[in-house]
């Protein structure tokens, strides 16, 4: 196995032992022929191509833009390899900053040898769990390898990135809602060409987001072993070993361990974009789906109803943990204060929210969109 970014154990974890753990656990995707999956996966390609049409004429963003970034239609490990690819870029400072720590403490050579190790497999056991959850995912910060390109650098037009479909993933869930599959699989790839669209089309905003996240990390003094600890106790529940994590931690997710008091003020500041991405997502498919998409009704109230409905109480556990419940209502929110402003100020009104990091709303204002346009368009105005 080619390893991840090159040696195969660093630090605090074995990312290659991480990557070969979820690999060996993940779950078997729907059964389809060889001729079925070919078919599958040129339909998603096919749909990525015209969903780009489709999300630039509704939300009038990034006609000048030429995008670079590729779109990968993968199966599960595919999707697994791609995203230790991004947790390893996106957390080195952290990580490294947790390692310095540990080796200095007696026996902290030995403990990191050892505890890179059981990271490892901890999190290759979360990663099989989300692995056949996730349908389509933009990639962000993904740095390139043999097998996963990626775009251009972050200077550059399209800011970098790629854009994932999970093929298997797709396929269950269509088969799971007993929806139309052409139209199900044009309706994923119109959500996910649209966080595309907002990165390739948005110059700032991949720095911008990158920024915050490593202002958030760095403002984390939490003890490694308690990080670590939370880790093992999602690894756990997963395994069955602790079916109660969620009373016993009084519902607490990884990331609300680690905040300060800076760190909160980021958060909020996260929060509120990522509902705003999220929910811009869930309104362009939407809003496309009734001219390109005739079962979108169905598909949508049939959607929203797993959604809301999760699956086993060790599901929601693990959601509750990992702070999934948080991006549920990312979706809710963020789609009811991009509708709100649409209503308001149009379509055109709407995208000043692009112009730069000062006019992306707050977290107030995301519940409160009068709010923010008042500050961005009074402002403006006079």
């Amino acid at each position: 196995m080619t390893s991840i970014g090159g040696a195969a154990s660093t630090g605090m974890v074995d990312w290659n032992l991480a990557v070969a753990t979820a690999t060996r656990l993940v779950r078997p995707g729907p059964e389809v022929s060889r001729d079925e999956a070919r078919s599958v996966v040129a339909e998603l390609r096919r749909h990525a191509k015209a969903s780009e049409e489709h999300v630039r004429g509704f939300t009038r963003m990034g006609d000048d833009i030429v995008r670079d970034t590729p779109v990968l239609v993968v199966d599960r490990p595919g999707w697994v390899r791609a995203n230790v690819a991004g947790f390893r870029e996106i957390l080195k400072p952290l990580l490294d900053k947790m390692q310095e720590r540990r080796g200095s403490s007696p026996g902290g050579a030995v403990l990191g040898a050892v505890g890179g190790k059981v990271t490892g497999v901890e999190l290759g056991m979360l990663l099989s769990f989300l692995s056949s959850r996730v349908l389509g995912q933009y990639e962000t910060f993904a740095p390139a390898s043999r097998d996963l390109p990626a775009g251009g650098a972050s200077d550059s037009p399209s800011g970098g990135g790629r854009l994932l479909l999970v093929a298997p993933n797709i396929v269950h869930v269509e088969r799971e809602l007993d929806v139309q599959p052409h139209d199900f699989r044009l309706w994923v790839c119109l959500h996910e060409e649209t966080h595309r669209t907002q990165f390739t089309a948005v110059p700032w905003l991949r720095d911008h987001l990158e920024g915050e996240i490593q202002s958030f990390l760095g403002e984390t003094e939490v003890d490694p072993m308690t990080v670590l600890e939370r880790i093992r106790e999602a690894a756990q529940s997963l395994a069955g070993g602790r079916p109660d994590t969620e009373e016993d931690d009084g519902g607490r997710s990884l990331v609300e361990i680690v905040q300060t008091p800076a760190q909160r003020e980021i958060l909020g500041r996260l929060t509120a974009v990522m509902s705003l991405l999220e929910g811009h997502a869930d309104f362009v498919m939407d809003g496309v789906g009734p001219a390109v998409v005739p079962s979108v009704g169905e598909i949508r109230e049939k959607f929203q109803q797993r959604r809301a409905k999760g699956a086993s109480r060790l599901d929601l556990a693990l959601r509750k943990l990992l702070g999934l419940d948080a991006k549920l209502k990312q979706y809710r929110d963020g789609e009811k204060f991009v509708r709100a402003v649409v209503d308001q100020v149009g379509m055109d009104g709407f995208n000043r929210v692009w112009t730069s990091p000062n006019t992306l709303p707050t977290k107030t204002e995301i519940a409160k969109p009068a709010d923010w346009v008042a500050r961005v368009h009074r402002k403006a105005e006079s």
